[in-house]
């Protein structure tokens, strides 16, 4: 019998000690996802000094973007409204484009889903950038090879007139800096 009783306080000591630990994995797993979703993945486009594909769109106020159009170094975003990160990095966004020497001409604003979810992220926007809605397969999301949400990349015009990634990580948190 004490055999008996030594082997289960055993065996309920050892699983104590898995429960401890896994949970010690778990809290240390969900800390690196948050400092992802802090940092964002900046993986998700074009690297600098990568061309943009072709691409045509109507913005939510009737406005044309197309690459073409693309003269000066611009800002562009790409946000899902089913997007934690994305909801978290949008004050952010609004505040650093706001603050863009240039205004909101030199900032473009994809929100990819359907219009009744996008609609907070399209008002948050409409101020500070030319705002396109369009499905997550849409046009413009295709021409910058965004395939996760949030990408915030800065382009202009290369050497050879082609535009280009100059920036795919930039920092919101920072003041945004000239543009020559």
């Amino acid at each position: 019998m004490p055999f008996l009783i030594a082997g289960l306080l055993l065996v309920g000591a050892l699983c104590a000690l898995d429960l401890v630990l896994t949970l010690g994995v778990v809290k240390r797993l969900r800390d690196q996802q948050n400092l992802l979703t802090e940092l964002g993945t900046g993986t998700s486009g074009p690297a600098v000094g990568e061309r943009i594909g072709d691409f045509a769109a109507l913005t939510v106020g009737g406005e044309i973007v197309a690459r073409d159009r693309i003269a000066e170094e611009t800002l562009v975003a790409f946000f899902s409204p089913t997007c934690g990160p994305c909801r978290k990095k949008l004050p952010g966004f609004v505040a650093y484009a706001g603050a863009l020497p240039g205004g909101r001409d030199r900032v473009l604003a994809v929100v990819a889903g359907s219009a009744e979810a996008a609609t907070p992220f399209v008002d948050a926007l409409a101020p500070v950038a030319h705002v396109v809605l369009e499905e997550t397969d849409g046009a413009v999301g295709a021409a910058f090879q965004a395939t996760a949400y949030p990408t915030v990349l800065r382009v202009a015009r290369g050497g050879d007139g082609e535009v280009v990634v100059t920036d795919d990580r930039v920092a919101l948190d920072r003041a945004p800096r000239a543009v020559a």
